[in-house]
């Protein structure tokens, strides 16, 4: 196992698995007798058979079938990271009200709500009865639904539409600080206001048809204990040129703690294994339900390709939300935002996978459209790279490594 490969950050013990093996054991066997560990077990008749080499903690772990002709498609998204965090601000523009919101690194569908009932407070401010979204990905689509909500009459303007937006092809974990500013620059208290408000909205989605939030079990392998991956990451960190904000700390109370998993209760082959819940947006179906619910409930979509902030004269509502993401650096001249590439290969789906698992740079997240395999690497990885263009090499290489682990789980 890599070093390096541990969980860091509220929920980032999240992310890959695979293999080709036959599906394992589940727990809660029951046995007629105990015997001492190690020993054979008696039945009511006095047979003994050998104890199971391995009982998982819970449910079945099921193997993936990682092979690179199951990859279904390769998709590459550009994070829109700010060292000063999500831009939520009001300014005049071509005779309307402004309101931007974007800026939100790899944590667009973590920050979603909160970041639009930031927005939402910045509108009715304003007085008006009527608002624009510019916008049609996860911060747009979340924001135009918050004004409904509070009685503002809503139209969206978009270029594009799902599955053409960029946060469609986002991998769909709870990462509510992933590359979300630097340490630096970034609001930590600002942040945790759009994260607890955010975590709050979600829980009210849970359980909905289609599953569009769900909880799931996640595995982190290390061959060495995880207080040392992660001090020898912090001592990696500091050496970057830039150093991405962790504002875990402060919101330790929303997720459930970590936990250490013993030898012998997992099939990983590692030394250390760690587990922790988390939350998955599966995000077909979440983008499909948040598009209904602006839909059915009086909203319109309009289609409009904006070049320059003057063209915001163009629209009609004279208060607007800005929330085109990356796009706002071409149609704001905004550079301080920055691309952070990242490349996920979606597997066929497998039902009976339904755990993450990250180890030796490779993660995969198990969603009901697909199972996302990354390569993943240290934090400046992608950084300022603003190519779309798949490479299937690397999504391949990703895949078999996920393939070999899964041949050495214990049977």
């Amino acid at each position: 196992m890599q070093r390096r490969d541990f969980m860091i950050g509220a929920g980032a013990a999240t992310l890959a698995t695979l293999g080709a093996a036959a599906p394992l054991a589940t727990a809660g066997t029951a046995t007629a007798q105990a015997a001492p560990p190690g020993e054979a077990l008696a039945d009511p008749l006095g047979a003994r058979t050998p104890p199971p080499a391995f009982v998982p903690t819970s449910g079945t772990i099921a193997p993936v079938r990682a092979r690179t002709d199951r990859i279904a498609r390769i998709t590459v998204c550009t994070r829109p990271f700010r060292a000063q965090g999500p831009r939520i601000e009001r300014e005049k523009i071509a005779g309307r009200e402004v309101i931007h919101n974007y800026g939100h690194g790899g944590s667009g569908w973590s920050l979603s709500w909160g970041s639009g009932l930031a927005a939402a407070a910045e509108v009715r401010s304003t007085g008006v009865r009527q608002a624009a979204v510019v916008g049609c990905g996860v911060i747009g689509l979340t924001t135009a639904v918050v004004l409904q909500r509070q009685g503002i009459k809503t139209r969206i303007y978009t270029r594009e539409r799902a599955p053409d937006v960029r946060s469609f092809n986002a991998t769909g974990l709870w990462t509510p600080d992933s590359r979300v500013g630097t340490v630096e620059q970034a609001d930590g208290a600002l942040w945790e206001e759009l994260c607890r408000n955010s975590f709050r909205m979600f829980q009210a989605i849970m359980g909905l048809p289609g599953n569009p939030v769900e909880w799931i079990e996640s595995y982190a392998l290390s061959d060495i204990p995880f207080d040392q991956a992660r001090s020898e990451h912090l001592a990696q960190a500091a050496g970057n040129a830039v150093h991405f904000a962790s504002f875990a700390d402060r919101v330790r109370d929303l997720t459930p703690a970590s936990e250490d998993v013993p030898a012998g209760s997992h099939p990983f082959p590692a030394r250390y294994v760690r587990r922790a819940s988390t939350m998955m947006f599966n995000i077909p179906a979440y983008m499909n339900w948040l598009e209904h619910e602006f839909l059915l409930n009086g909203g319109a979509i309009d289609f409009i390709d904006l070049r320059t902030p003057k063209d915001f004269g163009l629209i009609r509502e004279k208060t607007i939300v800005n929330a085109t993401g990356y796009g706002a650096r071409a149609l704001m001249g905004d550079e301080t935002l920055v691309p952070v590439r990242g490349q996920i290969a979606h597997l066929v789906p497998q039902p009976e996978v339904d755990y993450a698992l990250r180890f030796e740079g490779v993660s995969l997240v198990p969603r009901r459209d697909g199972l996302l395999v990354q390569a993943i690497g240290d934090e400046m990885d992608g950084y300022n790279n603003p190519s779309v263009v798949p490479n299937r090499k690397e999504s391949e290489a990703a895949v078999l490594k996920l393939a070999a682990l899964c041949e050495r789980f214990t049977r």
